[in-house]
């Protein structure tokens, strides 16, 4: 997996890129494009058309497609926000991001809003005497194509509606982009900066402006401040902590001025809520949600707290595969790397929390953690003490039957060594 710091500029336009409004004017604006276009290639065109369209053929047709597209555009938009709100009451309200970029159900809409936007200026065209005859002939056919479009669109998107939002596509999203926070992080834990564990004494603290949760840092940016300003610059406020009076987002050594502050400040991007991008953390804990708001006794859900579980492992088992590069491209710029104890406390604890009193979840997790444990054994003790904490637990929360049942199941798991 290759890893690339992206600028504030990339960033941007990439999360913009990720909202439905702006696929949808995209089409909305080519739809336009195609149907002005016909009326001003006709003339151009060095053939004739051998098709002899009256005026209503054509606009007939646009009128079937205005009408259609409406209905299905109203339509898929009902689904999408049903998903939406299915998601967030029963997965986790932090997977709904994910469930918005669904470039599938962002191009269904935006093809069926294209549609009916030139359908529409189609109409008007038409009723202005804006066509010749080669320009509606023109239009005929690419109202063809767009009819062709859409019905392809539509036959994708009601085979997409059939999985869209359900707790199965969920938990594979929320694994997706877990899985790609944290794999980033494994092949470079402090984004190319130098490492560092704590700010040096003496150094000077730069807080945010603004109340949220770090969700960015451009370690780029960061490093040409040290640079140009002959500084050491020591982030605190990695991607998912809180920024505020008390947290300061960097340390900085050297002489610091109020334009050093603002430059610093503003490698820094602070949100209201934390995003999957930067945060190797998030998609653990967005995962755990999930498993454990099945486990809540309103809803009673081993089954969706064992598949989390599943998808953890699978997680943590990715990221061990990737080959840590350990090389420095911003010496001006100190990170601490994340560490694993805190990952597997947000992955593991709510789930041996909450599924304590559930034999069949425990002995799950159980065997889970063996076989991180056996995956990475120089970092097996992380895993170690959480199968401990997760077993006494259950202790105290099983009955003798059920804890028989699980010591059984630990000792072979963790068998020859034991926990």
């Amino acid at each position: 997996m290759a890893l690339t710091t992206r600028s504030p500029l990339a960033s941007f336009f990439l999360r913009l890129g990720r909202q439905v409004w702006v696929r949808a004017a995209l089409f909305t604006v080519i739809g336009v494009i195609v149907a002005l276009a016909a009326g001003l290639l006709g003339p151009l065109l060095p053939f004739e058309f051998g098709l002899e369209l009256g005026q209503d053929a054509v606009g007939s047709l646009l009128q079937i497609i205005a009408t259609a597209m409406l209905t299905v555009s109203t339509f898929s938009v009902t689904a999408m926000v049903t998903a939406f709100s299915s998601a967030t009451t029963t997965a986790t309200p932090r997977s709904t991001p994910l469930l918005i970029a669904d470039t599938t159900s962002q191009n269904a809409v935006s093809t069926f809003v294209g549609a009916f936007t030139f359908s529409l200026v189609g109409i008007v065209a038409l009723s202005t005497g804006y066509y010749h005859p080669q320009g509606r002939a023109i239009l005929f056919v690419s109202t063809l194509v767009i009819i062709g479009i859409v019905v392809f669109t539509l036959l994708r998107w009601i085979s997409h509606l059939s999985t869209f939002g359900r707790m199965a596509d969920v938990i594979d999203r929320v694994e997706k982009a877990a899985t790609a926070s944290l794999e980033w992080h494994a092949e470079r834990p402090t984004l190319g900066a130098r490492a560092s564990t704590a700010p040096p004494s003496g150094a000077v603290g730069v807080h945010a402006d603004e109340v949220g949760y770090v969700t960015h840092v451009d370690v780029a940016g960061l490093d040409r401040i040290a640079r140009q300003h002959d500084l050491e610059v020591h982030v605190h406020a990695t991607p998912g902590r809180i920024a505020d009076a008390r947290v300061p987002v960097a340390f900085v050594v050297g002489r610091v001025d109020g334009a050093v502050e603002t430059a610093v400040r503003r490698a820094f991007r602070i949100e209201h809520h934390r995003t999957f991008e930067q945060d190797p953390r998030f998609g653990v804990i967005a995962l755990t949600e999930i498993g454990s708001r099945a486990l809540s006794a309103a809803t009673n859900d081993p089954g969706t707290a064992i598949e989390v579980i599943a998808a953890l492992q699978r997680v943590f088992s990715r990221a061990f595969a990737v080959e840590t590069d350990s090389s420095v491209d911003f010496e001006g710029v100190f990170l601490p790397a994340p560490r694993l104890a805190d990952l597997v406390d947000d992955a593991f604890r709510p789930l041996a929390r909450d599924g304590a009193a559930d034999v069949e979840v425990q002995v799950r997790l159980q065997k889970c953690l063996a076989s991180l444990a056996a995956s990475a054994p120089d970092r097996a003790e992380v895993f170690r003490d959480a199968a401990r904490a997760a077993l006494e637990r259950s202790r105290r929360a099983l009955d003798r039957t059920d804890a028989r049942t699980l010591r059984a199941a630990t000792r072979g798991a963790w068998s020859p060594r034991g926990l």
